[in-house]
């Protein structure tokens, strides 16, 4: 049955995810907002609705440090899982908008994590806090997109009209209605939602044979199998071309995860507040911080994430989750591979990509 799970799971998240990128990125058009404010928001947001599933039930059943590590450690997988993976299909094009705007955000959320968590504790006034900032933000940008994109439509009409629509022309457009849209999209999202929950469900029965902590299953199988639905979302959106749905799929969720999955965990937890393991502030917040950080180098070299800076992030993924899992098993060899991933590791990468990357920036301007 667990099997039967998994294969399932992944037929609905594949399924899902293709649904979800045709609707977001026809419900752009239809409604005049930008495919980067879709992402951002109706993908991103929505996409975030299994980590919000697995940490409230988490936290109702007393195991307040899988529902963070849930969180935190979707974080870190959404950047360096699925932006590398992504990349390594096509290589990703950063909106502007982004990088001036909604990426510092996302740096600020992650940051705002250390002064809410100092006490082991997010009580239930920082609950309502967050959630606050989350409306803020998404009524900013939706007024935002709406005012652009009304800007670009009185340049439009400006120019000299074209032709009237044929009768083809307008069925098209009435089959690309946002109500029409917005079916696909729902249609999609409950695909993800449900296809995630069988992977996650399974996975964890697997994890749970070998003896693995709640701490751990919370930042790698949870955060990634919750994760699904924006890998297969992001890497349905690269192949498809919506390469602005792809990023800000990321960018959106990692901000949703924090200002929304993390307030409405907390309030669903009470007045006893949610608890924030030392473990998880005193190491995995700076991770996701550090990884956080690392986008703007990358996002700012040439405005794109290149294949080699994909391979990075996939790299550095990978050798955190063996950190992660030797680190819980107190192995022999853990203080040996700390070192070498220090000293040896992270520096020969960082150098392997900077001379890929000026290799790739002087092809392309050749």
């Amino acid at each position: 049955m667990q099997f039967l799970m998994l294969a399932g799971g992944l037929v609905l998240l594949v399924m899902g995810a293709n649904l979800l990128v045709r609707g977001a990125s026809n419900l752009a058009s239809a409604v005049g907002i930008s495919p980067l404010v879709v992402g951002l928001v109706v993908v991103g947001y929505g996409t975030s609705a299994p980590e919000i599933a697995v940490s409230v039930e988490a936290v109702l059943d007393g195991r307040g440090a899988l529902s963070v590590g849930n969180i935190v450690g979707s974080n870190i997988f959404n950047i360096l899982f699925i932006l590398g993976l992504c990349a390594l299909i096509t290589p990703l094009r950063v909106n502007r908008q982004l990088l001036r705007q909604d990426l510092p955000i996302m740096i600020g959320t992650a940051v705002l994590m250390l002064p809410l968590g100092r006490n082991g504790l997010l009580s239930l006034w920082e609950s309502l806090l967050l959630m606050g900032l989350l409306c803020v933000y998404t009524v900013w940008l939706v007024l935002q997109s709406r005012r652009e994109t009304a800007l670009a439509v009185a340049a439009r009409n400006a120019l000299p009209q074209q032709a009237t629509p044929s009768p083809a022309a307008r069925s098209a457009r009435l089959d690309a209605s946002p109500l029409a849209q917005a079916a696909l999209m729902l249609a999609g999202l409950a695909g993800l939602v449900l296809g995630s929950e069988w992977l996650v469900e399974a996975a964890i029965h697997f994890a749970r044979l070998f003896g693995v902590s709640d701490l751990v299953i919370g930042l790698t199988i949870v955060a990634a199998g919750t994760s699904l639905p924006e890998v297969a979302t992001s890497v349905a959106a690269a192949l498809k071309g919506e390469r602005d749905i792809a990023v800000g799929t990321v960018v959106g969720s990692n901000t949703f995860n924090i200002l929304g999955c993390m307030s409405i965990t907390g309030l669903a937890a009470g007045q006893a507040g949610l608890p924030m393991p030392d473990s998880i502030m005193h190491f995995d917040v700076w991770i996701m911080l550090a990884v956080s950080l690392a986008c703007i180098p990358v996002f700012l070299s040439g405005r794109e994430i290149t294949r080699s800076e994909g391979a990075m992030f996939l790299a550095y993924y990978l050798a955190y989750s063996a950190y992660l899992v030797m680190e819980a098993q107190q192995h022999i060899a853990l203080e040996l591979y700390t070192g070498a991933l220090i000293k040896v590791i992270i520096p020969a990468s960082l150098l392997a990509v900077t001379v890929l990357t000026l290799r790739d920036r002087r092809n392309a301007k050749a």
